[in-house]
């Protein structure tokens, strides 16, 4: 178990996939946390300027508005929250959005991944988070 401690930690998926939405959100219920689910960076705005959010896994390939977007969004917006971030992408990025990446610093998990590559990674974010 991650063990997000005594408080559950909330995370927001900003996913367009239902079935990867369904099967994170559940592997993360399970390890603790709340989870809310935005299908689109316009949808996860809304969400955010509601409530704050421990940590963000965010699909870089989204409609509406892409994962970059709502990230440059949230370094404008709330700066903090941009470091709580957690991209995920298929394993064909093209080099735009590969630099992207890079230059952002946040951890990248690839697709598809499995439970503990998702695991490992918020464990990871977690500390940077609580630190």
């Amino acid at each position: 178990m991650i063990s997000p401690s005594v408080d559950r930690k909330r995370m927001l998926i900003v996913e367009d996939e239902p079935a990867i939405c369904g099967l994170v959100r559940r592997v993360l219920t399970d390890e603790g946390f709340e989870v809310d689910v935005a299908p689109d960076g316009r949808i996860a705005q809304s969400m955010i300027r509601e409530r704050e959010y421990d940590l963000y896994l965010i699909d870089i390939k989204l409609p509406v508005m892409d994962g970059k977007e709502l990230y440059k969004w949230l370094q404008d917006e709330y700066p903090r929250s941009a470091g709580r971030a957690i991209f995920t992408t298929g394993s064909m990025v093209g080099q735009d959005t590969e630099s992207f990446l890079h230059r952002s610093g946040r951890p990248v998990l690839l697709k598809p991944f499995t439970f503990e590559e998702l695991k490992a990674k918020i464990r990871q974010a977690l500390k940077v988070v609580d630190e």
